[in-house]
C-alpha cells in the first residue's frame, strides 16, 4: 500500500536453509531521508532540573543529533562491518543474520557471541580480530577462536518475527541449529544483557557440541537479601532498587506496549537516538558527565537500528520474554553445564559468586574485571578478550 512504500525502506534478501553471503548496503535514498528528518527535528523544551534526572539534557541531545546530521559517515561503518564475512540463513522460519570469522588456526575454539538491547553486533566488532588472530593482539596461537556473532530476531539484519514465540529460549534453540549448520562439533557460548539470557538458555538446553558458557550479566539474583548481608550485597540490592524505581521505565514500555513505542521511534530519528543514547550513558562505566563511547561508535549502533527500522521489533523481544512461560526473571534457575562469569564493576546489575555457585554447580571460573560496565565487550574489548582467553583455557582440548 501507499503507507508501506517509503523512501527509506529496503528489503532483506529472502533467507534459505543455505548459508548465503550478505553485505550491508543501505540505499542512498535512505541516508538522504535520514538527513532530511534530522534537519526537521522538533525539539522539546529542556528539563526543569539540572543534569540527567529527567533524561538526556536538551543541549547534549542536540549535539549528538547535529553530529549525526552533519558529520557522521554511515558508509564508513558499512566498510567496517563488510570487512567481516556476513551471512543469512533460515532457521525455524526466520532469516538470521550473522558474522562468521574463522581463525587461521583450524583447532581454534568456536564461540557464539550474543548481544542485547540497545546493542547489536556492533558491540563485538573490535573483539573479532583479537579473538581470531591472538598472535597479532598480544595472545598465543592456543588462544584462538572461530567467531560467530548473530543478530537477535527482530534486530539488525535478522528477520522480524511476524508471529509470537520468539523469546530468549527459542532464540537459544536457533543458535544451536546455527552452530550445527556451520559444522561445529565442539563449541562455547558467551553473552551479555539479553545475550546472557540466550546463553543461559543454551546452557540449560545443552545442545550437541556445547561444552561451556560464559556470561557478563549474571542472572542468579535472589528475591531478597540474606539475613546478614555483606556490604557488596547491600550495594547490589540498592542498585536494583534504584533501577526498579528510577531506571526501568523503558523496560515496562517495551515489555508491555512495544508497538505503541514503535510509532514514534520509527518516525523520528532523534527520538530513536535519544531512546538508545540514554542507556549508552547510564549503563556504561563513565566518568562524571562524559561518555565512554565516541559519538561515531554510538551513531553506528543507532543508525543500524534506524536503517533497519527495528525500534518496534527489537522492543517486542522484551514483550516476548515477559509473556513467556516462564517469564523472564533476574534468576533463570539451575544450570548444570560448566559455567563461567565475569563481573564488571560499572554494571548496575551484579551478582555474588555464592549466588552463582548455588544455581550453577559446575561453575568453574569467576572473573572480576578492573573496569567496564554493562556493555563489556564494547566498552573494554581488550579486557573482555583477555578474560575469555582465561575463562575458556581449561575447556580447550
Amino acid at each position: 500500500s501507499q503507507w508501506q512504500s517509503t523512501p527509506f525502506s529496503f528489503d532483506l534478501p529472502e533467507a534459505t536453509v543455505n548459508i548465503e553471503p550478505f553485505r550491508v548496503q543501505i540505499p542512498q535514498a535512505a541516508i538522504d531521508d535520514l538527513k532530511r528528518r534530522l534537519h526537521a527535528t522538533r525539539w522539546p523544551d529542556d528539563g526543569s532540573v539540572e543534569g540527567r534526572e529527567q533524561g538526556t539534557p536538551l543541549l547534549r541531545a542536540q549535539e549528538l543529533v547535529n553530529e549525526w546530521r552533519t558529520n557522521y559517515d554511515w558508509r564508513a561503518f558499512e566498510g567496517k562491518i563488510n570487512a567481516f564475512p556476513q551471512f543469512r540463513t533460515l532457521i525455524d522460519g526466520l532469516g538470521i543474520h550473522f558474522i562468521h570469522v574463522r581463525s587461521k588456526h583450524e583447532d581454534a575454539l568456536p564461540i557464539i557471541l550474543t548481544h542485547g538491547w540497545p546493542g547489536s553486533v556492533v558491540e563485538f566488532l573490535n573483539t573479532i580480530g583479537p579473538l581470531v588472530d591472538p598472535e597479532t593482539h598480544g595472545g598465543r596461537a592456543q588462544d584462538a577462536f572461530h567467531v560467530v556473532i548473530p543478530s537477535l530476531p527482530g534486530y539488525g539484519f535478522s528477520d522480524k518475527p511476524k508471529q509470537t514465540g520468539w523469546n530468549w529460549i527459542r532464540t537459544a534453540r536457533a543458535w544451536a541449529v546455527l552452530m550445527q549448520r556451520l559444522g561445529y562439533k565442539r563449541w562455547v557460548a558467551q553473552g551479555g544483557d539479553w545475550g546472557a539470557a540466550v546463553t543461559l538458555a543454551l546452557a540449560q538446553q545443552k545442545p550437541a557440541g556445547l561444552v561451556a558458557a560464559h556470561v557478563n550479566w549474571v542472572l542468579v539474583i535472589p528475591d531478597r537479601p540474606s539475613a546478614d548481608p555483606s556490604p557488596e550485597e547491600v550495594r547490589i540490592f540498592e542498585d536494583l532498587h534504584n533501577f526498579a524505581t528510577e531506571g526501568d521505565g523503558y523496560y515496562k514500555q517495551q515489555s508491555t506496549r512495544p508497538q505503541t513505542l514503535g510509532y514514534g521511534l520509527s518516525d523520528s530519528p532523534a527520538g530513536q537516538a535519544m531512546w538508545m543514547y540514554e542507556k549508552f550513558h547510564e549503563w556504561s562505566q563513565h566518568r562524571d558527565d562524559s561518555d565512554i563511547f565516541s559519538e561515531t561508535e554510538m551513531l553506528d549502533d543507532i543508525s543500524l537500528y534506524w536503517f533497519t527500522n527495528t525500534a518496534a521489533s527489537s522492543a517486542r523481544f522484551y514483550w516476548e520474554n515477559m509473556h513467556s512461560t516462564p517469564p523472564f526473571s533476574w534468576n533463570l534457575g539451575r544450570v548444570d553445564l560448566p559455567m563461567a562469569a565475569t563481573i564488571y564493576p560499572g554494571d548496575g546489575s551484579r551478582a555474588l559468586k555464592e549466588w552463582a555457585q548455588a544455581q550453577w554447580p559446575s561453575l568453574y571460573y569467576w572473573g572480576t574485571a578492573s573496569k567496564g560496565g554493562h556493555f563489556a565487550a564494547w566498552e573494554q574489548p581488550k579486557i573482555f578478550v583477555d578474560d575469555l582467553r582465561v575463562a575458556f583455557a581449561s575447556i580447550r582440548e
